[in-house]
């Protein structure tokens, strides 16, 4: 017999809550974690290109503070030259006026004087009198010859800084030009970056050796951000940033990846308030634009090696260049390509 409609629709019906009541449950898919540090791993040219320009900044700053401190150097030798060539013309115009008196008076009258002196104590006087002239003389080119020779040492010490801020003028050409040929081995080409900085904080500059170099350091300071060890020099760049007002989600130090984050030397900003999410847009790009430009406008003081953002990477020295770790177009991977976060080594 076969079934009418009303029987089929009915089966139909069973069929179907029978079915929905036998599957299994869909199993909601985790959210990815967003506080996990992204992975910056790309190609094995990034990774050349990253030991690259940390050797070329490095030798760059280290360059640079020797620059400066000759050329301090320098002009505190200038000053004792100075210094120096007025206490000669000083001397000069004295004995000028004291050899035109002898001149006028004629030393041999003096000594004349003396021997036609009347009594022993008279010309015990005179004598002294002589004794004293030629003190004068003595002491007089005493002080010429002395400060004659603080004025060539000083100019020899001027000519000795020149050379010092010649070699070290050399090194950091140097050092740009294999910064330029590394980014430029890596497919980076010279951008200009538009980033507005005029509005931006002024970080207190990190401790500096007495000479004005940024002394050697260890990652010897708990990481506020991971519970690792970072260098003093990045802690106080990481509190610099938080304190002038960048308090989103950070990461630093990290162990089993590359570059400067296992040495304690860097620090990944998200531009999420909640972590590495996907590729910044909007507010969230304008927040890693400004960052990174602090970073730039700061890097001297903070001593700075490299900032990489939104596909492009600043080193010390060079600029801006354009960075793609993948090859992709820019955002296809907001972890390599830096998208998601803004990247700070330091020296």
């Amino acid at each position: 017999m076969t079934p009418g409609p009303f029987a089929l629709k009915v089966a139909f019906v069973t069929v179907v809550i029978l079915t929905l009541g036998l599957a299994p449950p869909v199993a909601a898919q985790p959210e990815p974690d967003q506080t996990a540090p992204p992975n910056e791993g790309g190609i094995p040219t990034l990774d050349t290109l990253r030991s690259n320009l940390q050797a070329a900044a490095s030798r760059y700053i280290e360059a640079e503070a020797q620059l400066e401190a000759s050329q301090k150097k320098q002009l505190e030798a200038q000053d004792k030259l100075t210094l120096a060539e007025l206490d000669m013309t000083r001397v000069k115009a004295s004995v000028a006026n004291y050899a035109a008196e002898a001149y006028r008076t004629g030393r041999l009258g003096v000594i004349g004087m003396m021997l036609q002196a009347n009594t022993q104590d008279e010309f015990l006087n005179r004598a002294v009198a002589l004794n004293k002239m030629t003190q004068y003389d003595q002491t007089r080119l005493h002080a010429f010859l002395e400060a004659k020779k603080r004025a060539q040492d000083a100019k020899t010490e001027i000519d000795v800084q020149i050379q010092i801020q010649n070699g070290a003028k050399a090194e950091m050409a140097k050092r740009q030009a294999a910064a330029e040929s590394a980014l430029a081995a890596a497919g980076g080409t010279k951008v200009r970056v538009d980033f507005d900085a005029s509005n931006l904080p002024t970080a207190n500059p990190a401790p500096r050796n007495s000479d004005g170099s940024l002394p050697s350091q260890s990652a010897s300071v708990d990481d506020p951000t991971t519970g690792g060890r970072i260098t003093p020099r990045l802690n106080h760049a990481l509190s610099e940033s938080k304190r002038l007002g960048w308090k989103w989600f950070v990461s630093c130090w990290r162990s089993g990846s590359q570059y400067e984050h296992p040495k304690g030397r860097a620090c990944d900003w998200a531009t999420h308030p909640d972590g590495f999410k996907g590729t910044a847009v909007e507010n969230y790009k304008i927040y890693g634009d400004r960052l990174a430009s602090f970073y730039v406008k700061n890097a001297k003081a903070l001593g700075v090696m490299y900032v990489v953002w939104y596909c492009t990477i600043w080193v010390y020295g060079s600029g801006w260049r354009r960075y793609n770790s993948t090859g992709s177009r820019c955002g296809d991977s907001p972890a390599n390509d830096h998208t998601n976060h803004v990247h700070l080594s330091v020296y």
